[in-house]
């Protein structure tokens, strides 16, 4: 059976980027206001102690650009990490860096430790929404760095957001498109949150932003999805996750911060794609099974049971039923009208 991965995080919050893009309150998303770096030996070891045989494990740093904090603090903390990769107890290293952090000698330290992956906060690949973001480089820098980590061997993920400044729902299909052309292993999509204590929440109250609504970003979410379904580019992730202060309404200003709003996105892509499919194949009435991979009938079925009613009403459908299927991957579906027993 294969083993199950997980990322034993290390937050470095903020203090690897001078940089002030519009969107980011590092402190108020990742929960930490301060970093010991004494304290991460011990925050690993006690995170190992709760993870089984089963359980493959990266150390991640996470929650700042790691490449960008003071080299020796970086080096210190890629040795801490390293010593439980070299006793077995851990597999690899993985971070979170900018574009702009990463360049011939930072992939040279790099070398020096088994890092396996590292992504990249891209967030768009549109210069117009960069500028508009404050990002501080432009589209070109944030290639290149795409095209040394793949040359130095390393594992790829690109970080994009949906909903930044000046971003349509062309740039961010722009943006996913050249995430998969580029070789990325995988990506992350966030739509955009609008956090108190930033630019953008100043902006929104300038009126010269509009944050998304929710029923908005799923749209433009579910279309970049698709992009990386086609070119079997995994999504790791959708959405901030619940814990980063999404319901906290002293920390939050507006914006896409459903907690499910990735579950909602990737059941939009699954009804769309339902849809497709019984319409090519001119199904109408009757019963209807539909087979997804492993671990998506949830999304395929949609947040309380939003698909299967929708598609049933629709079409016509008596009954339907959503299995999993070992041989159907990623968003492909096998429909199958014979009668559900």
């Amino acid at each position: 059976m294969k083993k199950r991965h997980v990322n034993i995080p290390i937050f470095i919050p903020h203090i690897g980027c001078p940089n002030a893009c519009v969107f980011c309150n590092q402190r108020s998303i990742s929960g930490h206001l301060d970093f010991d770096p004494a304290s991460v030996d011990k925050e690993i070891a006690e995170a190992l102690a709760t993870v089984g045989d089963d359980i493959t494990c990266e150390i991640a740093f996470f929650g700042g650009s790691f490449t960008g904090i003071d080299r020796e603090l970086m080096l210190y903390l890629l040795g801490v990490a390293q010593k439980y990769i070299d006793d077995g107890r851990v597999e690899g290293i993985r971070m979170s860096t900018r574009p702009d952090y990463i360049n011939e000698r930072v992939l040279d330290d790099l070398s020096r430790f088994t890092v396996k992956t590292v992504e990249l906060g891209l967030q768009s690949l549109d210069d117009n929404v960069l500028l508009a973001s404050g990002r501080g480089h432009d589209a070109e820098c944030a290639m290149r760095a795409c095209r040394a980590i793949k040359e130095a061997g390393y594992e790829l993920i690109g970080q994009m957001m949906i909903g930044l400044p000046n971003a349509t729902p062309e740039s961010e299909l722009m943006t996913a498109r050249l995430i998969c052309e580029v070789g990325a292993d995988g990506a992350r999509v966030y739509p955009t949150v609008v956090f108190y204590d930033t630019e953008l929440a100043c902006m929104t109250l300038r009126g010269e932003y509009t944050p998304l609504t929710t029923n908005a970003a799923v749209e433009r979410t579910k279309n970049v999805l698709g992009v990386f379904a086609d070119a079997d580019v995994p999504c790791i992730r959708v959405g901030l996750q619940a814990s980063e202060n999404l319901a906290d309404d002293t920390k939050v200003m507006g914006g896409a911060s459903h907690s499910a709003i990735g579950e909602l996105a990737m059941g939009e892509l699954y009804y769309e794609r339902i849809c497709r499919e019984i319409e090519r194949l001119g199904i109408s009435g009757g019963d209807l099974t539909v087979y997804v991979s492993h671990g998506s009938v949830s999304k395929a079925v949609g947040q309380k049971k939003r698909n299967k009613e929708r598609i049933c009403q629709k079409y016509g459908i008596r009954r339907m039923k959503v299995l999993e299927k070992s041989d159907v991957l990623g968003y492909n579906i096998v429909l199958d009208t014979s009668h559900i027993k």
